[in-house]
């Protein structure tokens, strides 16, 4: 079997990339980079330009799944040229692949299954997210992902399965946001954000790149909630990362404006709650390792 996998060089992709080898899946991939083109008997990379409409492909040859995780990261100040940027680094790659393979005659091609963020759902400290909840986030989180989803969800009219996971905070000590929690409350400068009382939907990244592979092994298809089954308040994910360091959190909590101050618009991120249920993903079978939150932290810290 084989499966082409955007933004396979990234946090999510490599860890993807190492279960499909271990389940014997040969990979292709595309990078906007020359340098990191590989060609080995399972990992082959083709270069692509999406802001040109350059593709390469034979990255399609004999693909039987796609996974699509391509997409600039948010974690930036959110100017109007880099809003742009956060919208087509998603939008127009996916568009990009589609037409690329509607133009082949003998496609192989029957499932994508793709990244996308519980960032679609509002702000909300009572509401528990279901897939099928109704509501949409209306600032610039919830146009990016409706823009993401409905993108992918154009594969359908080529007869392709579409798989969406909607991913939560990811907890790798790899990078992400972890790292960047954990390094001020190792030198003692940790504080929750706001109140604290914000939900935040989490998952460990062995769990996100387990589940793609599941979702792909099973062929679901459909909407899938990326988190783990027991989100927790910001104020209880700083102080289990400060317990798991041995250290104490001192500093008072820091406000809203302060950080809208430094940050801007992208503050919202460290204040938004959102409290999402994955129990569709846990009905189809798959199973957490690390479901709570200490667990996960657990995994994160060297001994």
């Amino acid at each position: 079997m084989k499966v082409l996998i955007t933004g396979a060089t990234g946090l999510i992709g490599q860890e993807i990339v190492k279960l499909c080898h271990q389940s014997g899946i040969d990979v292709n991939y595309l990078t906007t980079s020359k340098n990191k083109l590989q060609d080995t008997a399972n990992y082959r990379g083709y270069f692509w330009n999406p802001k040109q409409g350059e593709i390469d492909s034979g990255c399609l040859d004999n693909v039987e799944v796609i996974i699509n995780l391509v997409g600039a990261t948010v974690a930036k100040r959110w100017t109007s040229s880099y809003k742009k940027e956060i919208i087509e680094s998603r939008t127009v790659t996916t568009r990009l692949l589609r037409e690329t393979l509607q133009k082949r005659k003998n496609s192989t091609v029957r499932h994508i299954i793709s990244a996308s963020a519980i960032g679609i759902y509002p702000d909300s400290f009572q509401n528990y997210y279901m897939e099928d909840s109704p509501e949409r986030d209306t600032g610039f989180l919830g146009e990016v992902v409706t823009k993401w989803e409905n993108a992918v969800s154009e594969f359908k009219t080529l007869g392709v399965e579409v798989s969406i996971l909607r991913i939560g905070l990811v907890l790798s000590e790899k990078g992400g946001a972890y790292p960047k929690i954990a390094k001020p409350i190792q030198y003692g400068f940790g504080a929750v954000f706001g109140d604290g009382k914000q939900w935040q939907s989490w998952i460990h990244l062995d769990d996100l790149s387990q589940m793609f592979m599941f979702v792909l092994k099973e062929e679901l298809s459909g909407v899938f909630n990326a988190v783990a089954p027991n989100p927790v308040s910001n104020k209880k994910l700083t102080y289990t990362i400060a317990d798991r360091l041995n250290k104490k959190i001192i500093l008072p909590n820091v406000p809203r404006f302060a950080l809208k101050l430094i940050l801007g618009e992208m503050h919202v991120i460290l204040f938004s709650s959102q409290r999402v249920c994955s129990k569709r993903i846990l009905t189809s079978g798959f199973e957490f390792q690390h479901e709570n939150i200490v667990s996960a932290i657990d995994s994160l810290v060297p001994e």
